[in-house]
């Protein structure tokens, strides 16, 4: 409000008001001056003095309408801080108990698992240039994380931790071909090896390849860890989509989903020691 009387237009209706209210009472003076005229002035002032009347009403409705308006407005203000307040309440509170939820499946996990040694960490960005979809996340060697470290949500594999910092890593995920593994239908045990593939990985699935034709391996079974390398055995890994023939050899493959969604990923937790803990299993195509 403070604002508006120091305004160039408050100050020139404040000039205006002041003139009309100074020859509002010259006549007023006059008219009790010339008292037999008195009528006759009073009768010739009187539309004048209504006009300057109306104009100090409508000054004065102009002055509480601003100053309601500001009122109003410093009201929304308010409001719209205590809503911003209950925004950031509600994200904060949506942020723990998915933590929460993320720490019950980690304990589930790690009682199932009693050798197993966890780190959980953040995803902390993606590598948006990569068809495999690797990302970093936010704890590295002072966490006790090292080179090739399983990752895992409480889904699946995720991958393993390719490049180690000292408070950040790199994954790379299940759908490279960087990444191979020993692997099991977990219904029939037929075994082979699971890596990567660009075509596939594009629609974010692995291969389960170098299955022997005799196998009984079916569209739906589960895909799981064999505990060969450096993967603990039994993790689940996927559901197999589709089969097909390997044209490069007499062996069949079968592409697979991953239970663990990579894109919706938020939070994982590396696996930095369990018990048979072996050696890296040699890159796809080598």
């Amino acid at each position: 409000m403070r604002f508006f009387f120091r305004s160039k237009q408050f100050k020139v209706i404040l000039s205006v008001l002041i003139a009309l209210i100074a020859v509002s009472v010259i006549f007023s003076i006059i008219g009790s001056q010339l008292s037999p005229q008195a009528n006759i002035v009073g009768t010739i002032t009187a539309p004048f003095r209504s006009a300057v009347n109306g104009i100090w009403g409508g000054i004065e409705d102009f002055v509480s309408a601003y100053r309601d308006g500001n009122k109003l407005m410093l009201e929304n203000a308010e409001l719209e801080a205590e809503l911003n307040d209950l925004r950031e309440q509600l994200a904060d509170y949506q942020q723990t108990q998915a933590e929460n939820e993320f720490y019950k499946k980690y304990l589930k996990i790690a009682e199932n698992n009693p050798d197993f040694k966890f780190t959980a960490a953040t995803l902390i960005s993606r590598d948006n240039d990569d068809p495999y979809r690797s990302f970093v996340i936010n704890k590295g060697s002072l966490n006790g994380v090292s080179a090739y470290d399983p990752v895992i949500t409480d889904a699946g594999l995720v991958g393993f931790v390719s490049q180690v910092g000292l408070t950040t890593s790199k994954v790379t995920t299940v759908l490279s071909p960087e990444l191979s593994l020993g692997a099991l239908d977990n219904r029939t045990n037929d075994s082979g090896i699971i890596s990567g593939d660009l075509e596939i990985a594009k629609l974010g699935k692995t291969k389960f390849h170098n299955l022997a034709r005799s196998c009984n391996v079916a569209v739906g079974d589960y895909v799981i860890t064999s505990g060969e390398g450096i993967f603990p055995k039994g993790l689940l890994i996927g559901k197999i989509e589709t089969i097909g023939n390997d044209k490069y050899n007499t062996s069949i493959y079968a592409t697979v989903t991953p239970f663990a969604d990579i894109n919706e990923l938020r939070q994982v937790m590396v696996i930095t020691e369990f018990d048979g803990q072996g050696s890296v299993l040699g890159k796809a195509g080598e």
